[in-house]
């Protein structure tokens, strides 16, 4: 498996600056969604902020996609398109998936919200999406094995009894969206050692039931085969000498 690439210090403040453009795209995206409003709307909000900051999105137009933000609702679990038609109603859990290119690097981030009133059973989903994702974060530094952060998340979803959606993953990240290494949910191996400079997108994805999935007539849209809820969530981080650093929060 090969290494993710090393930043500059110039790389890692432009990344850093992105980043925060792209948390607050995010967050301003999620205050909006509300019972009653298109994903569609979220979509189009979303993209006029990001052009306005002087980036565009990484998603649109990436291998075809055709949106600015995935935005998926319950049993889907990624890649969902925001349409006109796709309504958010109470009591849906919701991620909220973007990526921004500025200045000739990307960072991504996906938020995990509850549409008003939401049951015990997802708020739970929420809580240990965040649980997750944080013990991962707090695991990091120079010199980690991937394999070690892969495990972290595998058995903290699991023993909290959710399944790991293992075809799913987290990437390194920079001048390209996806760059070496992958970064699975699932421990398969150890390597390969993670270094000071290097940025890469933690991302844990998992769902209630089997953790079965399949992709809708769209060709882009993925579901849990059982339609059970999933639940995805994920920061850009940069690894340092002594930890690392969250990039996609302002």
């Amino acid at each position: 498996m090969a290494n993710a690439t090393i930043k500059t210090t110039e790389e890692i403040n432009i990344m850093r600056e992105g980043g925060k453009i792209l948390a607050k795209c995010l967050k301003e995206t999620a205050d909006m969604a509300k019972a009653g409003i298109s994903t569609l709307e979220l979509d189009e909000f979303a993209e006029k902020f990001l052009l306005s900051k002087g980036g565009k999105p990484s998603f649109k137009g990436y291998q075809g996609y055709p949106a600015t933000l995935c935005v998926n609702i319950d049993s889907e679990v990624v890649h969902g398109i925001p349409r006109k038609n796709k309504i958010l109603k109470e009591g849906d859990l919701v991620s909220i998936d973007c990526g921004f290119l500025y200045k000739g690097f990307h960072t991504d981030a996906t938020v995990i919200i509850g549409i008003g009133e939401i049951s015990k059973t997802k708020k739970r989903m929420i809580m240990i999406a965040k649980e997750t994702l944080s013990k991962a974060i707090d695991s990091i530094k120079d010199g980690t094995y991937l394999g070690e952060l892969s495990e972290i998340i595998e058995k903290n979803l699991k023993r909290n009894g959710y399944e790991v959606i293992e075809e799913l993953t987290g990437h390194g990240i920079g001048k390209k969206l996806h760059e070496s290494p992958i970064v699975t949910n699932t421990k398969e191996s150890m390597m390969p050692i993670l270094r000071s400079g290097m940025t890469i997108a933690i991302e844990p994805i998992f769902a209630l039931g089997s953790g079965e999935i399949r992709t809708l007539r769209d060709n882009w849209t993925i579901v849990t085969e059982d339609g059970s809820v999933a639940a995805q969530i994920e920061h850009t981080v940069l690894i340092t000498d002594t930890g690392c650093e969250i990039l996609t929060e302002e």
